[in-house]
């Protein structure tokens, strides 16, 4: 399918009534006591489970792929000279680099692209500022933001800090706060900064978690091992733009927001193993998240493009565009397996040395989308109207994905980032 027969896609049809009630404020403990529904898309059944139980659920050998990015406390409260209170919501990295990890390490000075509440009242050159302690260290200090210019997607802070010796990411844990979703009507708690992050998160940069990965535990985690099934980590780091709604009338005609994405070649060739082992022996690569998925389909199409020799060849960084799935399915011709596509961007990674593949996608998923790395995924249940329940009804189909979410709400499940999960099989899964 090209992207001129992709069909007109109107958001309005995939809404439902989500009660506020339905909407978790907090997270259940222990994590896996939340629960998961289970529908096979095949057959179109359901069940019902604990999250505890996914050991039990997924196949011998199959291969569970998560996303290992780490929440940065990227909410701040901070004061005007005039004494008037802004809040700035951390976005990407600016200076000295667009690279989480290194903007993070900064000392004295940084600058990232924001949301910042209250903007109106502010022009270029003001000035705001919040005090801090870091009583572990004994440290007193005081973040200033200067506001430093805008486009039509946000605004650019420059921050410095006294003492300059501290790096970014300290003065975050001293002045920031958990960056919870807004349909979460609550201040963040000090327990939101271990129960908003993954077990398994690593590398910081994401200002929203990835929810799916929220219900694993230390000791599932090890039950999945002995299981054998294998566990493989990427990063794909989560922006505001997760949460962003759909604002078009059609899903043709909204913006799709953009996320990095970090992958250590170790995990690529990780990832070119399993994917010849998953077509010979026909074992299940299950997603945790629609970040997960998000990055594996983005991966295999950037391998695509590099297949058909588009200009990427000529640059350091993957990317992939909004409609680009779109596009090079309609170009004609068979798609070159998971595995072929894997190689292209091995072979592109070497040529450039590359020790770590970084980049960004764009990449939509609405219904009529050609799935091709993912063959069950594990999820959270999502707002109405959003990107996300878009996706969802590509992976199960129009008429199945109103059922399950109609099962959901007649069998109380709780809704949205601290909510309960589903576990979503389109095949390779026995029946």
């Amino acid at each position: 399918m090209s992207l001129n027969d992709l069909p007109e896609i109107r958001v309005a049809d995939y809404h439902y009534e989500l009660p506020s009630e339905r909407i978790a404020a907090l997270p259940v403990e222990p994590r896996d006591s939340s629960r998961m529904l289970l529908c096979d898309r095949r057959t179109g059944e359901i069940k019902h489970h604990r999250f505890a139980e996914l050991s039990l659920l997924l196949p011998e050998g199959s291969l569970l792929l998560m996303n290992d990015a780490r929440v940065v406390r990227a909410r701040l409260h901070l004061v005007k000279e005039t004494g008037g209170h802004v809040e700035v919501l951390l976005l990407d990295p600016v200076v000295p680099s667009h690279d989480p990890a290194i903007t993070l390490a900064a000392v004295g000075e940084c600058t990232w692209h924001c949301m910042v509440g209250g903007l109106k009242k502010m022009r270029g050159g003001a000035i705001v500022s919040q005090r801090f302690e870091i009583h572990e260290k004994g440290v007193e200090g005081r973040l200033l933001a200067i506001l430093d210019g805008e486009n039509p997607s946000g605004t650019f802070l420059r921050f410095h800090w006294e003492p300059s010796t501290l790096s970014f990411s300290e003065v975050l844990e001293a002045t920031g706060h958990v960056p919870l979703p807004t349909y979460i009507k609550r201040e963040d708690e000090p327990g939101d900064a271990k129960s908003y992050q993954t077990v398994y998160s690593r590398n910081e940069g994401a200002v929203a978690a990835p929810t799916a990965g929220l219900h694993f535990t230390d000791d599932l985690l090890s039950r999945l091992s002995q299981r054998k099934v294998k566990t493989l980590r990427l990063t794909l780091h989560v922006g505001a733009g997760t949460f962003a709604p759909v604002k078009s009338s059609t899903a043709q005609d909204h913006h799709m927001h953009e996320e990095r994405i970090s992958i250590k070649s170790a995990t690529l060739d990780s990832l070119i193993e399993y994917a010849g082992e998953r077509e010979r022996r026909n074992l299940p690569f299950i997603h945790v998240g629609t970040t997960t998925l998000r990055t594996l389909e983005s991966l295999y199409w950037f391998g695509v493009k590099l297949s058909q020799g588009e200009s990427e060849r000529e640059e350091q960084e993957l990317r992939v565009r909004q409609w680009d799935a779109w596009r090079l399915r309609g170009k004609g011709g068979s798609l070159p397996p998971l595995s072929e596509a894997l190689h292209h961007v091995d072979e592109w990674r070497r040529g450039y040395g590359l020790s770590q593949l970084f980049g960004y996608t764009q990449l939509m998923i609405v219904p009529g989308y050609d799935f091709q790395t993912c063959d069950a995924l594990l999820t959270n249940f999502h707002q109405p109207e959003s990107t996300l329940i878009l996706l969802v009804a590509a992976f199960l189909g129009n008429d199945l994905w109103r059922k399950v979410y109609s099962e959901a709400l007649d069998k109380g499940y709780r809704f949205l980032s601290y909510g309960d999960s589903s576990l979503l099989v389109r095949s390779r899964f026995p029946q």
